[in-house]
């Protein structure tokens, strides 16, 4: 099978899901610059989720650069991803309106961290069907920024559970930070096959 249905899928819903979350954001009763102030903490979560978003939507148009047909896992997986995506507006939501308190920055934390596990899980099926050897096999290698990202996550629900919920939101921002330029390791490695090849 093709990929072109699967991307243009996985975009539709991806605006949606930016769509939805910034119709979250009410509009303040009132004129005054105290008024808009008290959004702060809606628009702040926000801004972390659309750039979450916006990171996923990134890295998963960089890797399917890399792939040549798609399978049935494949498209489950991609599914898997999308669902916890979707999710996002409700938890960006339920964290700004209640200003970071433990539970919603644990459940926020959570959803990152299953969306990071879904995007691991497509990867390694896109890997099984074009090998070990693939492009993708090969730009991935030891991930070790999904796995900082992976450990970050986890370490973030309990801190906010426990009481430090703008610790563990630091540590939201800061594996946002380390992704915010696009993950390049693909092109390098198609760069280099077509030097190759050339």
């Amino acid at each position: 099978m093709g990929k072109t249905r699967l991307e243009a899928f996985s975009d539709g819903v991806t605006a949606i899901i930016i769509t939805i979350m910034v119709l979250e954001m009410k509009v303040p009763h009132g004129e005054s610059w105290d008024d808009l102030l008290k959004l702060w903490p809606v628009f702040l979560s926000y801004v972390l989720s659309f750039a979450n978003v916006g990171i996923y939507w990134n890295n998963h148009h960089h890797m399917l650069h890399a792939v040549k047909k798609v399978n049935g896992a494949i498209l489950w997986a991609n599914l898997h991803l999308l669902f916890w995506l979707s999710l996002m507006p409700f938890t960006t939501g339920w964290m700004g309106e209640n200003h970071f308190a433990p539970l919603p920055v644990a459940v926020y934390a959570f959803d990152l961290f299953m969306c990071a596990i879904s995007y691991v899980l497509l990867q390694r099926q896109i890997i099984r069907l074009h090998g070990d050897h693939s492009t993708l096999a090969s730009a991935v290698g030891a991930d070790r920024k999904g796995k900082i990202s992976l450990a970050a996550y986890v370490a973030a629900i309990p801190l906010a559970l426990f009481g430090c919920s703008w610790f563990a939101g630091a540590l939201l921002i800061l594996v946002a930070l380390i992704w915010f330029i696009p993950d390049r390791r693909i092109e390098h490695v198609m760069a280099e096959g077509e030097t190759h090849e050339g």
